[in-house]
């Protein structure tokens, strides 16, 4: 599609999410919070990106920091009111920012009063509405399914005499998505939120949300090269997520956010078979908008190969959905530091931006990619990330991507609001703050602001279509096209320099180049683009 006049605001964005915990504290408890959010507001519109999203800020115990919900209406008082979150609508809006909050349908807290009444006894109202099951003969747990976080997918309960599901930690406990009380109450929950202004929803684990009722044991996954830090890696995941079902759910929402007009759903989805369920999820005109792919999000290398599968997948084909890319995001080590050394690292998140800006799809940025900053190197006393805590240390923290925004790079709390937040501080982002990168022309937040500009000013793209020319070890050339323009999009990936591949055409005018490309050579970790 290349009509903008009747594209959809979200076909093509640029979405930035927050971390409310760790973007800014307006209050000095050491935790980020709404109005935190609502005053640092004008950074990110100045950034030119299309939409916020938001990761949870709904009452929670905090076990998972605000992915166990205890009340899906209401916001944590560390976060703020009700009252703050209007407030933070409002004044996004009048920047003309878009608001897209994360609404978690596979399980939630065990603190949830659904839960309690659930648990309380196999006949009341909630009994079904999260998934219990007998012990086997022996005791042992309904079926051998594994947990995300490490272990058996199962806890016992001596209330109900029974075992709960539970795909993540054993306080978050599975709802049942198969119940059409559930559905019709999640339902609600979204237009609930729909009717307080905003914008869309990240449906997070959405294939998670229903399982196989025959509760079938998982085959084991044949061996690979990867190293299996969790229980949950030894099994092929067939049953105990990805049932068909989920499917005529995703369609109830869609319709619920078209009587709403222009609002937008992105699915996360993540596992072995992802790629499929994306492409189901987003398939016609009554399922979800997007899907917000993990092909970089853990990815040890930034690859030819990695580039050309991802969005090769992705075809500019009738009935086939729309993507969504992110190189980082709250759940994923910071990307210049998987992808790459510290001292090449400036030069590299050039060029990694410029090339998230050059894909076909609409792109995240993740608070603080704007700026550069690596991954913060977290004690393990310090750690408060319960997966990272099992795994450790064979699992890189999640707790290292979350740390505090630096906003003034001089001042003792990096203007976050206080001096000893939840999460150190990384001494790393000092000379990275956003003080200081305004200061610097040359700066990647500089840079960055030029990049989304470029996107909304160019069709190709914004909304066009994208082939792949060229791909060997080290080079990856692509082509964009849309409207009335073709532009040319060639990355050296490697750590050496490459000729200008013979078969590629070298008129034109250079839109953008990074880390020295030009015509002739492409050095290390460099690109560049060429207007046709």
């Amino acid at each position: 599609m290349t009509d903008t006049d009747t594209t959809p605001w979200w076909q093509g964005a640029t979405i930035y999410q927050i971390y409310p915990r760790s973007f800014a504290d307006s209050n000095g408890d050491g935790i980020g919070d709404l109005n935190g959010i609502t005053a640092h507001l004008d950074h990110v519109a100045s950034l030119g990106v299309d939409a916020v999203w938001l990761s949870p800020f709904f009452t929670s115990p905090m076990k998972d920091f605000g992915y166990d919900v205890s009340d899906y209406r209401d916001v944590d008082p560390i976060f703020g009111t009700l009252a703050d979150f209007d407030a933070l609508i409002a004044r996004a809006h009048a920047l003309g920012l878009k608001i897209v909050i994360d609404q978690v349908y596979s399980h939630t807290s065990d603190e949830h009063p659904w839960f309690a009444a659930s648990r309380a006894s196999r006949s009341g109202d909630k009994a079904d509405w999260y998934v219990w099951a007998d012990a086997k003969p022996d005791g042992s747990p309904p079926s051998n399914w594994q947990s995300v976080f490490g272990g058996p997918a199962w806890t016992w309960d001596a209330r109900r005499q029974q075992y709960y599901l539970h795909n993540f930690l054993k306080e978050q406990p599975q709802l049942n998505g198969h119940n059409p009380a559930v559905q019709d109450e999640l339902i609600a929950t979204a237009k609930f939120w729909l009717d307080r202004g905003v914008d869309g929803f990240r449906l997070d684990a959405i294939n998670f949300a229903m399982h196989d009722p025959a509760l079938r044991d998982n085959p084991p996954a044949p061996a690979t090269n990867r190293p299996r830090t969790r229980s949950f890696d030894f099994q092929l995941k067939q049953f105990n997520q990805s049932h068909a079902d989920i499917v005529g759910f995703i369609e109830r929402i869609r319709a619920l956010l078209d009587d709403y007009g222009a609002r937008f759903t992105v699915a996360e989805i993540g596992g072995d078979d992802s790629d499929r369920e994306m492409k189901l999820f987003t398939a016609g005109n009554t399922r979800l908008n997007s899907a917000y792919g993990f092909n970089f999000l853990y990815a040890d290398r930034l690859t030819p190969d990695l580039v050309a599968d991802a969005v090769g997948n992705w075809p500019d084909t009738p009935g086939i959905g729309w993507p969504s890319w992110a190189f980082e995001n709250h759940d994923a080590p910071r990307a210049v530091s998987r992808w790459t050394s510290p001292e090449h690292a400036p030069g590299f998140a050039r060029m990694k931006m410029l090339l998230l800006a050059c894909l076909r799809g609409n792109i995240f940025l993740y608070q603080g990619e704007e700026l550069g900053l690596p991954q913060v190197d977290i004690a393990f006393e310090d750690l408060l990330d319960p997966e990272a805590i099992a795994n450790w240390p064979l699992t890189l923290s999640r707790d290292g991507v979350r740390t505090p925004m630096p906003w003034v790079g001089a001042a003792p709390d990096l203007g976050f609001g206080h001096d000893k937040p939840w999460l150190p501080f990384g001494e790393t982002h000092r000379a990275l703050a956003v003080d200081v990168a305004e200061a610097d022309a040359g700066s990647l937040l500089h840079w960055t602001r030029t990049l989304i500009a470029a996107r909304k000013r160019h069709p190709a793209l914004r909304l066009g279509s994208l082939a792949i020319v060229h791909s060997d070890d080290a080079l990856i050339t692509f082509e964009r096209t849309g409207g009335d323009e073709t532009l040319l999009c060639v990355f050296n990936l490697g750590d050496d320099a490459r000729a200008w591949p013979e078969a590629l055409a070298t008129d034109g005018t250079v839109l953008f180049e990074a880390g020295g490309a030009d015509v002739r050579v492409m050095p290390p970790l460099s690109g560049l683009v060429l207007r046709r």
